[in-house]
């Protein structure tokens, strides 16, 4: 058994060997190699070229795949896996991907050669849900517009909500998507005194919470809306112009999924014409967000620049994560 294992910037070769010693068989058969970037920010660029136009959008570097030949599995976490490669892999069984999504790997290619493609759910869930928990303190209590205000040398305190303020206990906090990251979102402000309703057709019901199997409904009702679903075909745009024009005018988006989940224009609209009390977004149809994007004219906004699932707990705990999965696909478990 021979497992090729692509490092990165951001998942290097020590996290990938650490990871992986905690299942001795695959870190017996790794051969590490990496995936060579000038920095962390060109690397985020390749990843962004290949979530947008798939593994094609890409090519990675000859040597990396010169012998792929000889391996029974991949694992990588933004290098892609182009049917170029697949085909030529006339050993490969698995393909193990670093991350929730599989956006890297041409998957039709791998079905067509029998390989199952696995990927690491979770991984950087409890990332994503502190750092949403952080949007929304951030945009309704005014802390980045403070800051920035502050770094201006003005006490400025006249904030879009400066007439009313709001806490989180007693809010009803809509949950778009409740898998292991809307749950961890869902926890923390559940603790925190708020209700907690949500919208997911896979989850026909979860103990403490109010499911609504309309999202309008759900955006209606909510005071905080909170986006974790997954982006396929079946959910791009699912909160729609319509699902924002029901929404409470002293409501807040927070979207700390992917852009293509909302309607980008629609937002804008109604931030601009104060329809909504404020959003918190992390990601955007164009990245980086170019410097004449309406976004950066509006008050009522937090923005950061798509850092969610970045730390250094996420990175160094994929491998461990993923590690048994691989070997247990490769003897057919």
């Amino acid at each position: 058994m021979k497992i090729l294992c692509i490092a990165d910037d951001l998942i290097p070769e020590g996290y990938l060997a650490e990871g992986l010693a905690a299942t001795p068989p695959l870190a017996e058969a790794a051969e590490i190699r990496r995936w060579r970037h000038d920095s962390i920010d060109a690397l985020q660029a390749d990843n962004l070229r290949i979530e947008q136009a798939g593994p094609e959008a890409v090519e990675p570097p000859a040597d990396i795949f010169e012998d792929i030949g000889r391996f029974d599995a991949v694992i990588t976490q933004f290098c892609p896996v182009p049917a170029s490669v697949i085909e030529r892999g006339t050993r490969l069984r698995v393909i193990g991907v670093l991350r929730g999504g599989t956006e890297n790997v041409d998957r039709a290619a791998a079905a067509a050669h029998g390989i199952q493609v696995i990927n690491t759910p979770g991984r950087n869930a409890e990332a994503v849900a502190e750092f949403t928990l952080g949007m929304i303190l951030s945009e309704t209590r005014n802390i980045a517009r403070s800051d920035a205000n502050l770094r201006r040398g003005s006490w400025d305190r006249d904030f879009p909500n400066g007439s009313a303020v709001p806490e989180i206990e007693g809010k009803t906090v809509g949950i778009v998507g409740l898998g292991q990251i809307g749950r961890r979102v869902a926890s923390f402000v559940r603790v925190m005194g708020a209700t907690v309703a949500y919208f997911d057709p896979m989850v026909p019901q979860a103990d403490g919470f109010d499911r609504y199997t309309d999202l309008t409904e759900l955006a209606a009702a909510s005071d905080i809306l909170c986006v974790h679903a997954r982006l396929t075909p079946q959910t791009h745009r699912l909160v729609s112009r319509e699902v924002l024009s029901v929404m409470r005018p002293k409501a807040i988006l927070v979207n700390t999924a992917r852009s293509g989940l909302v309607d980008e224009e629609a937002l804008i609209e109604a931030l601009q014409g104060g329809r909504l009390a404020g959003a918190a977004i992390d990601t955007f149809d164009v990245e980086p967000l170019p410097p004449d994007s309406p976004f950066l004219t509006l008050r009522n906004v937090t923005l950061t620049a798509h850092l969610a699932g970045s730390t250094i707990d996420a990175f160094k705990k994929t491998p461990r994560l993923l590690a048994p999965r691989v070997l247990d696909a490769l003897r057919g478990e």
